[in-house]
């Protein structure tokens, strides 16, 4: 068995990477510690680089078709790691999740129309209805006293009308990591079915789970959760590959299924580039050792953020993740503002992380960290944060 290294240091620069070469225009300053977009520094695996090498032999870059076994490998996937038996007619590549939460509302919506989402969350759940002319209806999430957070279903109730016709859902949960219970998905899709909400289910992080938890797919839980579902998955976040841009969505339901695909391939948004299917395939059907190695590696790093800041920061408190590289930290004991709390990591500990109020009502005095880095990275980043709460 071939042992991963994921505390080598690799230098991103000439790559173009966002994470590093945004900082002067998004935080006004080049010298920060970047833990903040949710891509990792750990190397793309090997088997997706020689994958795409073989390829490259080939002198002509032509158009191409989508291999045969592109649609064997997601289903094989799913059914194997999370027993849902999805059919072909199904499947359908899409250019990104984002992309494909703005293809639906394109479709299923109209201007004005009102779209639902849970705070905090994904900003992008926010920002792509409102950028598109629809209304976005807050639900906001409760934390319980654990940390954790549960649907809101009373706050549902009084803030869905007739004008709400979509419900974007995070599963599982960006920024908080969480699994969402099976009950407490049967019980959206209940509400769901009976207002006649799409449910948009981005289960992009549903590869990583963590700590023994399980990842549930929204649209296996009931029949109602299948029939007015759509769900989008990526290898692109689990094998470090979101430059490749490959994605796809699930639509059990016929109708909204014809619909949908109809309309992306009118518009030919269900094409992939020619390096896409090839790295999708080498992920699912040779990655699952690299990923239990990640992830085992992730929890570690999680254990050492919990156990530094226990023992060095007991005002900043990090909800331990359920799936994904994001730990949600818990500023609020500092008891500073907003703008404070972004001093104080930005200009006086010199890191760029996510705030917390980028992503919604209840998202305030929080920052989002990613752990998804090498130890040593990690230990620098929380060191420094340390001194500069102590100065």
């Amino acid at each position: 068995m071939k042992k991963y290294d994921f505390d080598q240091i690799i230098d991103r620069s000439g790559s173009n990477d966002i994470k590093h070469s945004v900082l002067q225009e998004r935080w006004g300053r080049s010298d920060l510690l970047p833990l903040w977009v949710a891509d990792m520094d750990f190397a793309t695996p090997d088997f997706i680089v020689n994958a795409l090498k073989k390829r490259l032999e080939h002198p002509i870059f032509g158009y191409t078709s989508i291999p045969a076994d592109y649609w064997s490998a997601i289903i094989n996937w799913l059914q194997s790691h999370h027993n849902w038996n999805v059919q072909r007619q199904w499947l359908r590549f899409i250019p990104g999740i984002v992309k494909g939460i703005g293809f639906a509302i394109n479709v299923f919506t109209r201007p004005g129309d009102k779209v639902i989402i849970q705070p905090p969350v994904y900003h992008p759940f926010r920002l792509t209805p409102e950028a598109n002319g629809r209304e976005v209806v807050f639900n906001p999430l409760r934390q319980r006293p654990d940390g954790y957070y549960e649907m809101d279903f009373d706050n549902l109730e009084q803030v869905c009308d007739d004008q709400c016709k979509m419900l974007i859902l995070s599963n599982p949960h960006n920024p908080a990591g969480q699994v969402w219970s099976v009950d407490t998905l049967k019980q959206l899709a209940d509400f769901c079915h009976s207002h006649q909400l799409i449910v948009i289910s981005d289960e992009i992080h549903a590869d990583m789970a963590l700590f023994s938890h399980r990842h549930t797919p929204f649209a296996t839980v009931s029949q109602k959760a299948a029939d007015i579902s759509i769900t989008f998955g990526a290898p692109t976040k689990t094998f470090n590959m979101a430059g490749i841009v490959s994605s796809f969505a699930v639509v059990p339901n016929e109708q909204l299924r014809t619909k949908y695909y109809r309309w992306l391939s009118a518009n030919e948004l269900d094409e992939p580039t020619v390096f896409a299917p090839i790295a999708t395939i080498a992920a699912f059907n040779e990655g699952e050792e690299w990923r239990r190695q990640m992830l085992t590696y992730v929890e570690d790093n999680i254990r050492f953020v919990e156990d530094f800041c226990r023992e060095n920061i007991p005002s900043i408190k990090p909800l331990r993740p359920q799936a994904s590289f994001l730990v949600w930290l818990d500023c609020r004991p500092l008891q500073l503002s907003h703008a404070d709390l972004i001093d104080l990591f930005v200009n006086k500990a010199h890191l760029a992380l996510n705030d917390g109020k980028m992503f919604g009502p209840g998202g305030e005095g929080f920052m989002r960290l990613n752990v998804g880095t090498p130890r040593s990275i990690l230990q620098q980043a929380l060191t420094q944060l340390a001194q500069a709460i102590r100065a």
